[in-house]
C-alpha cells in the first residue's frame, strides 16, 4: 500500500456522516415524545458505542503496520551487511 491510498483510507475513515440509527420500538417510543430530547441522547449513544470497534480495528491494523515495516527494515539491513 503506498502513501497515497493510505491517506485516502484515512479520510474515508475520519470523514464521518451524522447517523440516526435506532431499532423500530426506540424508534416507535422517542416520536411520540415532543421535546426529542431524548431522542437525540438515544442516536448520541449509539453512535458513541459505535466509535470503539472502529478504534479497536485501527489500533490493530497500526500494529500490523508497524511490524510489516520493522521487519522490512530488518531484512533490508541484513542483506546491506
Amino acid at each position: 500500500m503506498n502513501k497515497r491510498s493510505i491517506i485516502i483510507l484515512l479520510l474515508l475513515v475520519l470523514a464521518v456522516v451524522p447517523a440516526e440509527a435506532q431499532c423500530a420500538m426506540c424508534r416507535a417510543v422517542l416520536e411520540s415524545e415532543e421535546s426529542g430530547n431524548a431522542a437525540e441522547g438515544i442516536n448520541n449513544g449509539i453512535i458513541y458505542l459505535m466509535i470503539f470497534p472502529y478504534l479497536l480495528i485501527g489500533g490493530v491494523g497500526y500494529a500490523i503496520y508497524r511490524m510489516r515495516k520493522k521487519a522490512k527494515e530488518a531484512n533490508s539491513e541484513a542483506s546491506g551487511l
